[in-house]
């Protein structure tokens, strides 16, 4: 099936693109979340909208790219949430959680959509996560959890 993503998603393609993916896929995932819409003759405008908010939203250059990596790896982050006595969290930090830390903290304003967990935070103490700023550029961020 032919859709155009409204959104960034990993391993398929930024906002604006068209891109074919299983039936499936695109019925069950990406459509009714709304990260994509189906490809129609009429649909090839909305590309051109797409893609021009994405231009004013992205970061432009590698250079500006390495000026907020730098900025992000000086933040400490520190993320208050609600545990349990052992130290599990009750639920997990989403990406939300994360990028209003960072901002909280003195960081660069992040898109939550840039923030890749590995696997969810649902303990206390410090993890580690990854912030795409652009294809070539990604940034390490310590995140130390501690209980509210």
């Amino acid at each position: 099936m032919k859709i155009i993503l409204t959104h960034e998603v990993s391993g398929l393609g930024a906002a604006g693109d068209v891109v074919d993916v299983k039936d499936g896929y695109a019925r069950n995932y990406l459509i009714p979340r709304k990260f994509a819409i189906r490809w129609t003759k009429g649909g090839e405008k909305d590309v051109e909208q797409i893609r021009r908010a994405r231009k004013i939203h992205e970061i432009q250059t590698i250079e500006q790219a390495n000026q907020v990596k730098a900025q992000l790896e000086g933040v400490k982050v520190r993320l208050a949430v609600r545990s349990g006595d052992a130290g599990r969290l009750f639920g997990s930090v989403t990406p939300a959680d994360i990028a209003s830390a960072i901002k909280a903290s003195g960081g660069p304003e992040v898109d939550k959509r840039r923030i890749e967990l590995t696997a969810p935070i649902k303990t206390l103490g410090a993890h580690e996560t990854s912030v795409r700023l652009h294809p070539e550029v990604a940034a390490k961020v310590n995140i130390e959890v501690i209980a509210a």
